[in-house]
């Protein structure tokens, strides 16, 4: 509720106390009793003056007067009394002189404060200081709907706004002030495009470094108590203060921050149970039948997997990937993938239970955004042509519906181009992987001659990796580019188009080789004798003896190690190195005593600036990683615990980042985490589908099922144990005649080392039939019965989980009973005070009445 007086409840007594007019005040019973606030500033140091309202008087008892302070600490004006609340800085050599002119005089025209500095580094710098005073702040926070938490009265007019909330007030003066005559020609954010200001920021309060320990004299300022409780590394196992960042960086910031903590928190049990998973592979390793048959296996003789240089093979050589695969391929595989399945919904519904929770915390509920102003691109693209705006009645530009077709069909066709590339680099890697795996078998030296097909999977990765990173930079200007084609008419449009363009080229291009990897590799090869082969020239690369999904386990490990170490080399790294050589620079030509003497605005400065796109670079990785979490996580049950390490680094380089590295963001107020969440329940649906598929193809779960309950020792008895796959090996493997290969095939080797005569046949990954039969390499009976029990499979396999995610999804509400009941509890309080305060009013103007002797009849009360 909004009012413009304030009361507490207290037992069964109400009291009322005026207000300020200007201000907006919401009620709030459990801000307004005693007990102690969760931003809570008992930690600060008394001498701060961001803490409570009563610390000039307590500076003065110290013997210091509240000015002298203030003129040290780079926060105030020279006076020492107005805070600093927002920085505008600009060249002196800049042309745009006549605008800003006009601009700052329609700023000090607005009631806003303005003193200027010049740099102590580089004279050509100005910083232009603003201070908005008590009348300002309260008549736009009327304005913009400021909702305050209030207890008694204003004890002072200072600290009643934080700074957070100061900064956001005159960043929204800023963004309505007009710098030139004209209808398009207003605002800051034009001005920071055109040049005519360098840079604009809220200040940082203060150092987030002090000499004194924090334990024994309190925090400085809110930013070094952040950096000692939240981005300090020390506390990586404490939970963040979640109240405090949303107090000083604001709720969107908060709430991304709200999500990680939860993210990361939810991936202990899936990290737990996918290290059981491989551990479970671990200990039954010495009683898998497979592995010991395909040790044991001596005799059998492979086919050589490429043309020419690839030699003949005992099948007792891939011993070592035999083992490997069991320990993410076996028994326990198919429970993870529905449990992980089942994990991302309640790790979605829980969230929305828990943003519940912090948007009633934070006053977020009743929150809606307002009217959005249009974007001055669309308004330079179609003032010409204006209709009435159905909500506020005003004329605004209208882009025609023709026109709007006609430019998204544009962007599609140029992210379909998008994605054509992406294929076409795929494509490469293959050509890549099926030229070099020939080239590795033929190499001098004997490690990589042996392991050719790891080499070439190792290398083809890595090369991968590399054209991922060089294709996202392509990728983020063609997203740009086509996102202003488009030309959306508020910003909120423009950063969902954005973000759906850059998160669909980024998962493809991320994703599109592991896709390759797990349904296509060895999957279309054809069979000796009679292989497929691209542009009739190249035979397509087959899977390794023991299977392919070692290749996928090696492509999904490599990409998503050298990814996150990328990204947060990326993201802590290059500002430390940034920051650094700007400090070494200043110490080279001003000395190294010349740092301490900086104002807190120059120190602001040199720090870097936040992202162009806000908290899109930060949210786009932790959905690419939540993708890799549970999209492949049937093939790679470690992923989660890769996840789970990342982020306990990734919250606390985040917050480091925030605290030390960048500028202060503007405080901003976000109900949710946006298009992100349906993004994720994308992902969750598709993982769903791509695990199926992964259990059913890729792996071999399904074809030893098949053989224990069909053609195995156990066949008809109901059993699938380890006795029960004695000859599994065998019964998966053909046979194929040396003689029938093609010219270019045939190997150089007769294969005569293993037995000292010429080898007649061989053997192959396949259901066909031997080449005496009358039908020489055809599918065999199992063949389809394997084919069957995929397709099986895969249909039971999704109609079951998805049933149970719809069934979760039903079963958990969105609210929890306790806020519910807080929610109703609130608002019959509010209710009630409403109609004692309309019956105090009427009672009183009845005793006015009587008083005056104009009492009337039939009156109520």
């Amino acid at each position: 509720m909004e009012a413009s007086s304030s009361g507490i409840t207290n037992g069964k007594t109400k009291v009322f106390h005026p207000v300020a007019k200007d201000v907006n005040i919401l009620f709030d019973e459990l801000e307004a009793v005693s007990s102690p606030c969760k931003d809570d500033d008992s930690l600060l140091h008394p001498g701060n003056l961001t803490s409570t309202s009563d610390d000039a008087s307590r500076l003065e008892a110290g013997g210091e007067t509240v000015p002298e302070r203030n003129k040290s600490n780079g926060l105030y004006f020279r006076d020492g009394k107005c805070r600093i609340d927002y920085i505008l800085v600009y060249r002196k050599s800049n042309p745009q002189t006549e605008k800003r002119e006009v601009f700052e005089r329609n700023i000090r025209a607005e009631g806003l404060q303005m003193e200027k500095e010049s740099s102590l580094i580089n004279s050509d710098i100005i910083f232009v200081k603003l201070h908005a005073p008590w009348e300002v702040l309260g008549r736009y926070a009327e304005q913009m709907n400021v909702r305050m938490p209030f207890s008694f009265i204003i004890h002072n007019k200072e600290t009643f706004f934080n700074n957070a909330t100061r900064s956001r007030i005159v960043h929204h003066i800023l963004q309505r002030i007009k710098y030139e005559e004209g209808k398009n020609k207003i605002g800051l954010n034009r001005l920071l495009t055109n040049g005519s200001y360098e840079a604009a920021f809220p200040l940082h309060e203060g150092s987030y470094r002090s000499k004194n320990s924090i334990r024994t004299h309190g925090a400085e300022n809110h930013r070094h108590l952040l950096y000692e409780c939240w981005a300090s590394w020390g506390v990586w196992y404490k939970y963040q203060p979640l109240d405090l960042v949303r107090r000083y960086f604001g709720e969107k910031i908060g709430l991304y921050f709200a999500w990680l903590g939860w993210y990361t928190g939810m991936l202990f049990p899936a990290a737990f149970i996918g290290l059981f998973v491989f551990l479970y592979g671990v200990t039954t390793l010495d009683h898998s039948q497979v592995s010991k048959e395909v040790c044991q296996a001596t005799d059998i003789i492979m086919c050589p997997v490429c043309d020419k240089y690839c030699p003949f093979m005992r099948l007792s050589d891939s011993c070592v990937y035999a083992k490997v695969t069991h320990l993410f391929d076996n028994g326990a595989t198919v429970f993870f993938a529905v449990f992980m399945a089942v994990w991302a919904t309640v790790f979605l519904e829980f969230w929305k239970r828990r943003r519940a929770v912090i948007a009633y915390d934070w006053d977020l509920i009743d929150w809606e955004e307002e009217e959005e102003e249009i974007r001055p691109q669309f308004e330079a693209k179609y003032s010409k042509k204006e209709r009435m705006n159905p909500i506020s009645g005003k004329p605004e530009p209208y882009q025609a519906f023709t026109d709007k077709c006609s430019r998204l069909i544009v962007s599609a066709s140029g992210i379909f181009f998008m994605i054509c590339v992406v294929i076409a680099a795929v494509f490469g890697i293959v050509i890549y992987r099926v030229v070099t795996v020939s080239t590795f078998a033929a190499f001098k030296w004997a490690l990589i001659r042996n392991n050719s097909q790891v080499a070439t999977t190792g290398t083809a990765v890595c090369i991968n990796f590399c054209i991922i990173m060089l294709l996202n930079v392509l990728y983020e200007k063609v997203a740009l580019l086509l996102t202003n084609l488009e030309q959306p008419r508020t910003e909120s449009e423009w950063e969902n188009s954005f973000t759906l363009k850059m998160f669909l080229f980024q998962f493809v291009n991320l994703n599109s080789s592991t896709f390759y990897i797990a349904f296509f590799l060895g999957r279309f090869t054809g069979h000796p004798g009679a292989y497929l082969r691209l542009i009739n020239r190249w035979r397509l690369e087959e899977c390794h003896p023991s299977g392919c999904l070692i290749d996928l386990c090696m492509q999904m490990g490599i990409i998503m190690v050298l990814k996150q170490t990328w990204n947060n080399f990326m993201e802590l790294g290059y500002p430390l190195i940034q920051n650094w050589w700007t400090r070494r620079k200043v110490r080279q030509e001003h000395g190294p005593e010349r740092k301490i003497s900086f104002p807190q605005w120059e120190k602001d400065y040199n720090l870097q600036p936040m992202n162009a796109y806000g908290l899109f670079d930060e949210y786009l990785e932790m959905i690419l990683q939540f993708g890799f979490t549970t999209i492949f996580v049937a093939a790679f049950p470690l992923a989660p615990l890769l996840a789970l390490l990342n982020n306990i680094i990734e919250i606390r380089l985040d917050a480091y980042k925030f605290v030390t590295q960048w500028r202060r963001p503007l405080a901003s107020r976000a109900k949710d985490i946006g298009i992100w969440y349906g993004i994720l329940e994308g992902i969750g649906i598709l993982s769903v589908i791509t695990n199926a598929f992964v259990i059913a193809i890729t792996s071999d779960f399904i074809p030893r099922l098949v053989y224990a309950y069909k053609y195995g020792p156990c066949a008809g008895q109901g059993e699938a144990g380890q006795k029960c796959m004695v000859g599994y090996v065998n019964a998966s493997l053909s046979v194929f005649r040396i003689s029938d290969f093609e010219n270019r095939s045939e190997p150089e080797s007769d294969g005569s080392e293993f037995s000292g005569t010429p080898l007649k046949y061989c053997r192959y990954r396949d259901y066909r039939d031997p080449p005496h039969s009358l039908v020489p390499y055809g599918y065999t009976l199992q063949f389809w019965h394997v084919l069957a029990a995929r397709l099986a499979f895969i249909i039971v396999f999704e109609h079951l989980v998805f049933c149970i995610k719809h069934l979760i999804s039903y079963l958990i509400p969105d609210l929890p009973k306790d806020l519910r009941d807080r929610m109703r509890r609130e608002k019959y309080l509010i209710q009630e005070m409403m109609y004692e305060a309309e019956l105090e009013r009427l009672q009183k103007e009845r005793k006015e009445r009587k008083k005056n002797g104009k009492a009337h009849h039939n009156e109520w009360p």
